[in-house]
């Protein structure tokens, strides 16, 4: 559900990207009450009047119980992304927008431990709430953040890291890594791929002694930590996931290995209402649940935010990718509503488990 949340402040915060806060009314405080790393989906009309939705974490600290939350997200213009440039060049102080409530499950909520992220970009968004709540609620808890950026007029919240350092010398460790500058101190410049994070990470702390490991960015980014993680013997349970970028090349094309029924009808429950459509060849199942029911559950349709997750309650479907749902939710039986085509005459879903 949607609801419509004035903008408090728009922030430069590099020249392609904005943090926006939104005022949260009191009736509304416990539904946009966030866990750390969670993000919101806005959506505008065009001036066609097509409707967009676009997902953007949620860059601030978790408010404690009792609280007003404090809802700010972190925005990078996108090359031709609608939203994105509208957020930069026309979203002014006052304006509404339409709000979901919070949604994902990259999450860091907080507890003690030792905890480390890997993250490229605007991949630093969620990751900077997760930090920021983690050190201010939990004396106990260390976080160790390695960020890569390509320039240092590039990256987004730079004040917002060097505070965190300050304010937690002992329990805060920062590295940053420029790919296209040459910084005065530190690390030399270049991507962070598997062969430099697999020497890199055991320099920096004991890896196999991290409670957590938070990757998010670009796909290319993501996939590298990951194998570096696996080959460092790090269980796959305690890395967590989000891509924000997967249309830059380095993403496998999908295999399609089963075609779909002539036929096919979809079957789909959502908020305790069921309905029956045939499926229309080529469309996802979203797209078909769309027809009948407008309220269906989705922002990006690219596979990346999980919103259209639901569980298959019966047939069988082919997923073009995944890049929102853990190895241990499609075992499972969830899929991504916006990925998945009948391979079944007929298909079930339940958007409401």
């Amino acid at each position: 559900m949607f609801y419509p949340l004035r903008v408090s402040e728009v922030e430069q915060l590099t020249d392609d990207s904005v943090a926006v806060t939104f005022a949260v009314p009191p009736e509304l405080r416990e539904t946009f009450r966030h866990t750390p790393g969670q993000h919101l989906a806005l959506r505008r009309r065009s001036a066609e009047g097509e409707e967009v939705r676009r997902t953007y974490s949620i860059c601030s600290p978790a408010a404690p119980e009792g609280e007003d939350p404090l809802l700010r997200v972190g925005i990078r213009l996108v090359e031709g992304g609608e939203f994105s440039t509208y957020a930069l060049k026309e979203l002014q102080v006052g304006d509404m927008v339409e709000v979901m409530e919070p949604m994902g499950r990259f999450l860091l909520p907080p507890r003690p431990g030792h905890f480390a992220a890997v993250v490229g970009g605007s991949g630093i968004t969620p990751v900077l709430s997760m930090a920021s709540t983690l050190l201010a609620r939990e004396p106990e808890a260390r976080f160790c953040l390695v960020r890569s950026d390509r320039t240092a007029a590039s990256t987004m919240f730079l004040e917002e890291v060097a505070d965190l350092k300050d304010r937690y010398p002992g329990r805060f460790q920062l590295v940053t890594v420029l790919s296209r500058e040459e910084q005065q101190s530190g690390l030399p410049s270049g991507r962070l791929d598997q062969e430099r994070l697999t020497a890199l990470l055991p320099a920096l702390l004991p890896v196999d002694e991290v409670d957590g490991w938070y990757l998010c960015g670009p796909f290319g980014l993501v996939v590298g930590a990951e194998r570096a993680l696996r080959s460092l013997g790090v269980d796959r349970g305690r890395i967590h996931q989000e891509i924000f970028h997967v249309d830059d090349g380095s993403a496998p094309t999908a295999v399609r290995t089963a075609s779909a029924p002539a036929h096919a009808t979809l079957t789909a429950t959502l908020d305790g209402r069921s309905g029956s459509w045939p499926v229309r060849e080529g469309e996802s199942l979203l797209e078909t649940v769309l027809r009948g029911r407008s309220d269906a559950p989705y922002a990006c349709k690219g596979g990346v935010c999980g919103t259209c997750r639901a569980f298959l309650v019966t047939g069988e479907v082919r997923m073009d990718r995944n890049y929102a749902l853990e190895s241990e939710e499609t075992d499972a039986g969830y899929v991504l509503a916006c990925q998945s085509h009948p391979v079944t005459p007929e298909v079930e879903l339940d958007f409401d488990r």
